[in-house]
This record gives C-alpha cells, sequence and structure tokens, in this order.
C-alpha cells in the first residue's frame, strides 16, 4: 500500500515538531537536529519537515512505495506524462537510503515517487563543501531553489 509523502522546509524545528507531535497526537517516528518524519497510519502519510532550505513551506511532495513493484508501477504512470523524470537509484537523502524517480508538475511542484530501502545515520551522502550548500531536501537540480545536496 502506498503512502502519500509531504516534506515542509520550516523555520523553526523545535517549535514545529511541537506543534504537529501535538496536531498528530504523537511524537516524531525519527528525529534528527535538522530533520523530524511523522509515518502515520491515519491518515497514511510520512510527513517530514527539515530546516534545511532558505526557502519556507512546501519543500516537495510525492508517494512512497513499500515495494520495488508499486514503485515500478508509478514510473509507468510518470512515463505517460511525457514529462522529463530524473531517476536516483540507491540515493541517500533525509536520513534513508532510495530508488526513486523526481517529477515536476505543470505548477513547478516536485514530485518524489520513492521505495525507502534503508535508514542511514546521515542526511545524504555528500559534504559540504561551503554553508550556502546542503541546504534543502534532496530534490534534483532543476527542482532546486538554491544550492542542495545530489
Amino acid at each position: 500500500m502506498k503512502r502519500l509523502h509531504i516534506h515542509l522546509a520550516v523555520e523553526d524545528l523545535k517549535q514545529n515538531i511541537a506543534f504537529y507531535s501535538t496536531m498528530f497526537g504523537c511524537q516524531p517516528t525519527l528525529q534528527h537536529e535538522d530533520y523530524a518524519k511523522w509515518m502515520l497510519d491515519d491518515p497514511r502519510v510520512n510527513f517530514a519537515i527539515s530546516n534545511r532550505s532558505q526557502k519556507l513551506g512546501l519543500d516537495h511532495l510525492g508517494i512512497q512505495t513499500e515495494n520495488e513493484q508499486e514503485l515500478q508501477a508509478i514510473k509507468q504512470q510518470l512515463d505517460a506524462t511525457q514529462v522529463p523524470i530524473e531517476a536516483q537509484e540507491s540515493t541517500a537523502c533525509c536520513y534513508a537510503r532510495t530508488d526513486k524517480y523526481w517529477i515536476t508538475d505543470p505548477q513547478g511542484i516536485a514530485w518524489e515517487s520513492f521505495h525507502s530501502l534503508s535508514e542511514i545515520p546521515t542526511f545524504n551522502d555528500q559534504i559540504p563543501v561551503s554553508d550556502d550548500e546542503n541546504t534543502v531536501a534532496c530534490r534534483p537540480a532543476e527542482n532546486k531553489q538554491t544550492s542542495c545536496c545530489g
């Protein structure tokens, strides 16, 4: 069964963790100094927040699959849109290793379709070259609003 994914960029992570924990009635499933995630079953959503972006608000939307077969079925639907797709295999992002496909809707909103393979101890695999890098979630280059992880 698939799960809707929402990722918001927030200014004050601690304040937002308190707000969303109260709103959802539970603490985050995963929490780091720059990131928190709630894996909710009702509604079935992977809701994540991070303070890694200069632009606050909606970072991206997505669909998380439980297995590779579901991901490939979504890939076929993405292919039918005839919009460029960026594939990322075994990529590291948001404290997880994932296979994913990125697409941008007509409004410019990035959509991530992904299957998580494992948790990892870091946000991604890249080492920032400067303080300005590594500031937003792992969207492909054409969807990034500032410099980012790859």
